[in-house]
């Protein structure tokens, strides 16, 4: 495996020449103390994970196994993928990302793929997921890009006949939300399309990964809920988060409505939603940082921004 390696120092440099110039004191305030483990923690150290997306230059320039050196080392615990390539460091099989996942101390939380890869090549995706150790496999693509009442029951369809094949695998199927599936079906201004599609999927094959800010996006776009009653009403469902910060941009209908941001310099009540969880499930807590000024196409500092990113979730409390 020498040759998925890089040299300790040329990682550091490559990391010292793209680190973001804004310093987590700027952000939020000064870092506090290292904190112990008393009651009031509200996500859990072994249950704290990244979205590798977040640092996807990295892999591209210094390879998974680096790069999961770092992850380590800042104390993150699980890793989800976004892909199983690495760029300029050349060709991995799965065997080789489990062994450096292995060696690194780090778990397979889940992976984003496409609806295609599904559709396609389905038993081959399960057995990445098997490799991996995953214990689940998912999409951040909607359901179906057809917002009728008939495209979603069309698409629920799909999500229960491969949610069955992969719990029949022991591996859970999930569905990452942006801000469109809380939109409303265009032939039906009445009927939330999120709100279909946990009807019409089997809970017994089909889980949701909740991406907390996009959640918000949809609340501010498309009023009318709040992200965390949907978890407490069926947290059996909800295995993953997405721990995303952002700010809400001008126009509530732009975009996804918020920009993301590392966290703790955003707006969104993470406290509040955690406190609110009525600890009906278990969740896996995975940061993740996509757009926006320090992520488009490559974001500088990324890993920076995981550790600081890191500091900050592992501090956040309820009210006491």
């Amino acid at each position: 495996m020498a040759r998925n390696r890089i040299d300790r120092r040329t990682l550091l440099r490559g990391l010292a020449g793209s680190t973001v110039a804004v310093s987590a004191a700027s952000l939020t305030g000064a870092l506090p103390a290292a904190a112990d483990d008393s009651n009031g923690r509200l996500v859990p150290r072994g249950h704290l994970g990244i979205q590798l997306y977040s640092v996807r230059d990295k892999i591209a320039q210094v390879g998974f196994a680096a790069v999961f050196e770092e992850l380590s080392r800042i104390g993150y615990r699980e890793v989800e993928f976004a892909g199983y390539t690495q760029g300029a460091v050349g060709p991995i099989t799965p065997e080789q990302i489990r062994r450096l996942l292995d060696d690194n101390g780090l778990k397979a939380a889940g992976s984003h793929r496409g609806l295609n890869d599904f559709r396609t090549n389905l038993e081959w995706e399960l057995d990445v997921a098997e490799t991996l150790g995953m214990p689940a496999l998912g999409t951040a693509q909607a359901p179906t890009g057809d917002r009728t009442i008939a495209g979603y029951q069309a698409a629920a369809a799909e999500f229960n006949a491969w949610g069955a094949a992969a719990a029949a695998r022991g591996i859970k199927l999930y569905q990452h939300n942006h801000t469109i599936e809380f939109s409303f079906a265009v032939d039906r201004p009445d009927v939330r399309l999120y709100d279909l599609f946990l009807e019409l999927t089997d809970p017994r094959y089909v889980y949701l990964e909740m991406d907390i800010l996009w959640a918000y996006g949809g609340a501010r776009k498309y009023p009318g809920f709040r992200p965390v009653d949907y978890v407490n009403a069926q947290p059996h469902r909800y295995p993953l988060f997405h721990v995303k910060d952002g700010v809400p941009l001008p126009d509530p209908q732009q975009g996804n409505s918020y920009l993301d941001v590392e966290f703790g310099a955003g707006v969104i009540p993470f406290a509040d939603f955690f406190t609110e969880l009525n600890g009906g499930g278990r969740f896996e807590y995975l940061w993740e940082q996509d757009s926006g000024p320090n992520a488009q196409p490559n974001p500088p500092g990324s890993l920076g921004a995981a550790e600081r990113s890191y500091q900050r979730i592992i501090e956040l409390r309820g009210a006491r």
